[in-house]
């Protein structure tokens, strides 16, 4: 069973999601908040598998709730709902630690197929356009406080891993999908979806478009 915890500050709004969501026999709604700390408080008190996160709500927005959930260490993941998909609050959110953005007019079937990809670790959104977003907003990235930063290889999220997990890492934040990489690299799929699996480990990513955004921080990709 999955839980989740709808935040909107629309009580129609929520009064949909939970209607959809407690329609199928794999879901259950633990609760609902109107604003960002109403929702900080319900994922401590209840654990849920999946957040459902409006962005624009009164006091605490969705984007600085979302940051909050995660800095806490919750296994709980968010999933952004936003009005556009190449918007910056989607961009914000996604940095901010979310796991994926739906855009509020999505189809019923394609939100419960969110919030199960969501739930099982997968990304709703796309690599590939997870960098798009990142090349659009690449200006929002904050300055280094000194001189430019480190080489990549300096970094310590990437000093574990092999040159053959670096290179996967690269290419999953050029936004190569695993049949792609398996293609293109001339590697079985099943090793493929295993270096992704170790190098998210390794790198304490959440999830592939948490992987992406730790490519980019940490140069290994550059905007296009």
């Amino acid at each position: 069973m999955t839980t989740v915890l709808i935040a909107d500050d629309q009580p129609m709004q929520r009064f949909g999601f939970r209607m959809l969501l407690e329609s199928q026999d794999d879901m259950t709604v633990v609760g609902e908040a109107a604003n960002g700390t109403e929702a900080v408080r319900l994922v401590a008190d209840h654990h849920p598998d999946v957040v459902l996160m409006d962005i624009r709500m009164p006091g605490l927005d969705g984007i600085e709730a979302t940051r909050r959930i995660v800095a806490a260490g919750a296994r709980t993941r968010v999933l952004i709902i936003t009005t556009f998909d190449l918007d910056e609050y989607a961009y914000d959110g996604l940095r901010a630690g979310a796991s994926g953005f739906l855009v509020k007019d999505a189809q019923p079937e394609e939100l419960l197929a969110g919030v199960r990809a969501v739930a099982a670790g997968d990304a709703v959104v796309a690599p590939s356009l997870t960098r798009r977003l990142l090349d659009t907003y690449i200006h929002h990235l904050p300055a280094s406080p000194s001189s430019p930063g480190p080489a990549p290889r300096e970094d310590p999220r990437l000093s574990s891993l092999t040159d053959r997990e670096r290179e996967i890492l690269t290419v999953v934040g050029q936004g190569w999908t695993n049949t792609e990489i398996s293609d293109r690299l001339h590697l079985a799929e099943s090793t493929v979806k295993t270096h992704v699996g170790r190098v998210l480990a390794k790198t304490g990513a959440r999830d592939r478009v948490q992987a992406v955004i730790l490519a980019y921080d940490t140069g290994l990709v550059k905007p296009a």
